[in-house]
């Protein structure tokens, strides 16, 4: 059956009436058209979003061009428009790509195809239809959508048989729909930021954006404009240089691929294991990433094309390269840069230096397992190796100021090879002096004063004077200035012992009155 022409003037009385109210079903008696046809041409009316009174300026050719004023017969050229749509949905997330070109494509492929506006429109029709909870083109590369499953899976303690429940992570390309999921004993921040590293391993690159939901781990504060973004996030998203976008919260739409991407989640990775046993963690996974597998390499429905190859085709070599060394997560704490210049980090229980400027400042100090990082108003001030000697210092020269530098010369090692060039009673006491002393400037200056003393008096009064104030006990550079003050270092024992001859006097009796 051949496509009817309907008359341009029928389609402005069909829309003149349609604008004066009457229902379809009136206008299709009226004028003889089915009521598909009448559907169709409101349709249309509505979606170009005119005005009785703007279709009338329109010239004969225009209403043409917007109408395509024939009443098609079932499965013509919708229905090649249709099997047409998928690709255009696939070319359009890729850069530069516009519906325009497509339909151009189009048209040279179906010459008697839809016009650009009709085109339109039935793509986003059949757009709608593919998902009708959540329409929106997302970029290749863009953003990658993040939550966690409401439900739970579980492993079993083998000694005491206690089933623990476990958390699973979920995670969703936006353009190619590549989905990971994993399995983690919490969604504290550790296990957050350790399942965000494993995502972009998984995926080999890094989306623009990361759109968590509001959990603590990934929010401190929720905010309509701006939340405030947790610290091991922030950094997270520093290290990797993309951008972390939080859902809206109580706004379903911001995370709508995500959680439909969990409801997949429960059909074909939750019941598949419904009835398995697992022991530990890394058995689960594995379960995990084999099911995860088979549902990333499933043709979609209305593409025709897997996720998988649908992400190695369009999205893979859109994303961002991974850093060569692979993220450490860290951990924050505050503090105030001390007099000497110094930040004490309480988990370690040891002291890092910062430039002098900041004395009295309140920093912020960011660590991993090797390296500290401390920060003041997010400018990185200082960058040191993580040591883990309690009560210790590190210090760079050029932190502190030039009036104690000479401080920062000095080790142990050289305090003791000094007093070794003294004496073995002097290289001893210098050893006990840095042993006692808690804090290293207090120790170094009580060594320098100590040894700066062979100048003064000589190294054999300073190496007595060691001997005797060790005898003392006594470990600080005023016991050794008292004693060479007071001659002590020159008083020999033996003469202390020496017997002295009593003098004659005619009361002393002598030893023969006893015999």
């Amino acid at each position: 059956m051949a496509n009817h022409k309907i008359d341009m003037l029928q389609i402005k009385q069909l829309l003149r009436l349609h604008s004066n109210g009457e229902s379809k079903l009136s206008i299709s008696n009226r004028l003889g058209l089915s009521r598909n046809t009448v559907r169709k041409y409101i349709g249309l009316f509505h979606a170009y979003q005119l005005t009785f009174d703007e279709l009338s300026d329109l010239s004969i050719e225009e209403v043409e061009d917007l109408f395509e004023t024939r009443e098609l017969l079932p499965d013509s050229r919708e229905s090649v428009a249709k099997n047409f749509f998928p690709y255009v949905s696939k070319e359009l997330k890729k850069t530069g790509v516009t519906r325009y070109l497509l339909w151009q494509e189009y048209k040279e492929k179906y010459p008697e195809g839809y016009s650009y506006a009709q085109f339109c429109h039935h793509y986003r029709s059949w757009s709608l239809r593919i998902t009708p909870s959540y329409h929106m083109e997302h970029k290749v590369g863009d953003k990658m959508f993040v939550d966690y499953t409401g439900k739970k899976l579980s492993i079993i303690d083998r000694n005491t048989g206690e089933i623990q429940e476990v958390e699973v992570f979920v995670s969703i390309l936006g353009s190619s729909r590549l989905t990971y999921v994993e399995a983690s004993l919490s969604q504290k921040k550790g296990d957050f930021i350790a399942s965000l590293v494993n995502t972009l391993v998984f995926y080999a690159g890094v989306p623009a954006a990361i759109v968590p939901d509001n959990l603590k781990s990934a929010v401190k504060k929720s905010h309509r404009y701006e939340p405030e973004i947790a610290d091991s996030l922030q950094d997270f998203a520093l290290y990797h240089n993309t951008t972390i976008l939080p859902a809206r919260a109580y706004h379903p739409k911001d995370k709508a691929l995500v959680e439909n991407a969990v409801k997949i989640v429960y059909r074909r990775i939750f019941a598949p294991l419904r009835n398995k046993q697992f022991f530990d963690l890394k058995s689960l996974n594995e379960a995990i990433f084999e099911l995860l597998e088979i549902h990333n390499n499933q043709p979609l429905k209305k593409e025709k094309i897997s996720r998988r190859a649908l992400f190695e085709e369009i999205e893979r070599s859109e994303l961002m390269p991974l850093p060569e060394i692979r993220y450490q997560p860290k951990d924050f704490s505050r503090g105030t840069v001390q007099k000497n210049s110094h930040v004490y980090l309480g988990k370690d229980k040891h002291y890092y230096s910062v430039p002098f400027a900041y004395i009295g400042k309140k920093v912020q100090l960011m660590y991993s397992q090797n390296v500290v990082e401390i920060y003041h108003k997010e400018r990185r001030i200082a960058f040191h190796e993580r040591i883990y000697a309690k009560h210790s210092y590190t210090t760079k020269k050029e932190h502190i100021p030039s009036s104690y530098q000479y401080l920062s010369e000095w080790n142990p090692n050289k305090f003791i090879s000094w007093a070794r060039t003294i004496g073995e009673h002097t290289e001893h006491y210098i050893a006990k002096v840095l042993e006692k002393k808690q804090h290293p400037e207090q120790s170094y200056k009580s060594c320098t004063g100590i040894l700066s003393l062979a100048k003064k008096v000589g190294e054999i009064r300073l190496e007595n004077a060691c001997k005797r104030a060790a005898d003392y006990g006594k470990y600080n550079y005023k016991s050794i200035l008292d004693i060479i003050n007071k001659g002590l270092d020159q008083f020999h024992e033996d003469d202390f012992y020496q017997e002295n001859k009593l003098p004659k006097h005619r009361n002393i009796r002598g030893g023969k009155y006893y015999e």
